[in-house]
């Protein structure tokens, strides 16, 4: 076999797929996916938003984490001015969250420039081979499968405030629904001149153009922003648990530091000692969540752990607090991952997001812009409170499990704050419990929030009244996105698409 791939997409897999059948590297396939899922994923993301790449050389055995998450806007501004969006209702099942959407809302877009920084860095294919895949869906049309209607249908509001959004998504007055077909012809000329090397959204007309509309409608993106935007090339946050050696997103990040408190707290544990569907288990992995959540500056990170299984408090908080202090902005909605690994033992892991998206595109390129300066509960100082080119803070961690220094799989999720709670329960299946990658990634999950244990179908009605007794319980229906979506590739070539996400997986 030349490798495997894990998606959010059936065509997002095969660009990877295609890539490896052509000879090309697990960063081939990668970026080739990568690509594609702007095409075929288009309520989660879009080269108007931002990401991480998370890649292992295995003939260098090198390990580098490529940072093009947004920044925030304003370089330049001398002008007062009030960045002007819109209270945008998502009605998701049992509630409804206000997005706040429009030019206002736009951050420094990074995933393009990324794409581009990684193929020239890893990749072997020329990049029109790259974005064939791609290409071609543009040229076809994107026919509508069951979970990306669940995902527009979210969205509607958002993808059709504009004209050129409901040139794409309205059919004689209806919502595209399951089996239409979507066509970006902008991004379509767009990504042609790309694939020559015509194409820019970071200089020359496309950034003039860019930076006036935000001016005429209140947004803050400017020509020095996106002049001064670059991919940041960092090094991997490694945590070591049980056997293996974990990497994943480093700070100023946190969604990996948190991973990481997680891990400690229960590497004091020997949870293979007891059984995945008890009640030592689940108090151990509750307590842990909690521990994750509510961790603030001024706690000293007691967990107070099923009684005899003798864990002892973590010290893993420094770089946590730093983040804290310096309020760095955080954010992560609609979000996909990408996993490959290929026959040499290289590994890429690639998580993307264009948040709710904003409803705004970039003038002649299809582009939809990301809404990341515009979610309340991730400003609590106050939209636009942060300096201008600042990286955002993120949730995302695109992580590589290695074992006696070869990778053993590449995994990531999405899903805002459940991603930590996603990953963390895939790789304690996996490492603790040995579960083949499609048990681990489909048993279900739990995950505490705002006082509150969500817990999905499959645990027995003796186990949750026991957890009864010591938590607030909301027991789901179904499995749902709301649970993250884990896509992840193993070295001997196994993985899974997490069915919560419309995950897919292939090999070759």
């Amino acid at each position: 076999m030349k490798g495997a791939a894990a998606t959010g997409h059936p065509l997002t897999t095969q660009a990877a797929l295609d890539m490896l059948q052509q000879g090309g590297n697990a960063f081939d396939a990668a970026i080739a996916a990568g690509f594609a899922s702007v095409v075929t994923e288009p309520a989660l993301t879009s080269f108007g938003g931002g990401g991480f790449f998370l890649s292992h050389t295995a003939k260098e055995k090198k390990d580098v984490l490529f940072d093009f998450f947004v920044n925030t806007p304003g370089i330049g501004r001398t002008e007062t001015i009030l960045p002007e969006m819109t209270a945008t209702p998502i009605e998701f099942p049992g509630c409804t969250q206000i997005f706040h959407t429009g030019y206002g809302s736009i951050a420094v877009p990074g995933i393009l420039k990324g794409l581009l920084h990684v193929h020239a860095r890893l990749c072997t294919l020329p990049l029109k081979e790259i974005m064939k895949p791609a290409l071609s869906c543009l040229e076809e049309g994107l026919e509508i499968n069951a979970r990306q209607e669940i995902f527009l249908n979210l969205l509607r509001p958002i993808m059709t405030s504009s004209a050129y959004g409901r040139s794409m998504y309205m059919r004689n007055g209806r919502y595209v629904q399951l089996g239409d077909k979507v066509y970006n012809p902008a991004l379509k000329d767009f990504c042609h001149k790309l694939a020559e090397g015509k194409a820019d959204i970071y200089s020359g007309e496309t950034a003039t153009a860019l930076s006036q509309i935000m001016k005429k409608n209140g947004g803050m993106v400017t020509k020095d922003d996106l002049k001064a935007y670059s991919v940041i090339e960092r090094e991997p946050l490694r945590i070591h648990y049980r056997n293996r050696v974990i990497h994943t997103n480093p700070p100023p990040s946190t969604g990996g530091i948190l991973l990481a408190l997680g891990l400690s707290l229960l590497g004091e544990v020997n949870l293979s000692a007891c059984s995945r569907e008890s009640e030592a288990f689940y108090v151990s992995l509750i307590e842990a969540m909690k521990e994750m959540t509510t961790f603030s500056p001024g706690q000293k990170g007691k967990l107070l752990l099923y009684p005899g299984l003798g864990a002892k408090q973590s010290p893993l908080v420094q770089a946590y607090l730093k983040n804290i202090a310096d309020r760095v902005p955080l954010s992560s909605r609609g979000t996909t991952h990408i996993s490959v690994i290929d026959n040499e033992g290289n590994a890429a892991s690639m998580t993307t997001s264009n948040g709710s998206g904003s409803g705004c595109h970039i003038p002649g390129t299809g582009i939809m812009l990301n809404n990341m300066m515009g979610e309340d509960d991730l400003h609590p100082g106050g939209f636009h409170a942060s300096p201008p080119n600042k990286r955002v803070s993120s949730m995302m961690i695109p992580t590589i499990v290695m074992k006696r220094g070869r990778v053993d799989c590449a995994l990531g999720s999405g899903g805002s704050k459940r991603i930590r709670t996603a990953v963390l329960q895939a790789l304690i299946n996996i490492i603790d419990y040995a579960m083949p990658i499609e048990k681990a990634i489909e048993s279900h999950r739990v995950h505490y929030e705002d006082g509150t244990v969500h817990i999905e179908p499959g645990m027995s009605d003796s186990l949750l009244q026991q957890l009864q007794k010591q938590y607030k319980i909301n027991r789901w229906d179904r499995k749902d996105m709301f649970f993250g979506g884990v896509h992840c590739a193993g070295s001997t070539m196994d993985g899974w698409g997490d069915s919560r996400r419309g995950g897919n997986f292939g090999t070759i």
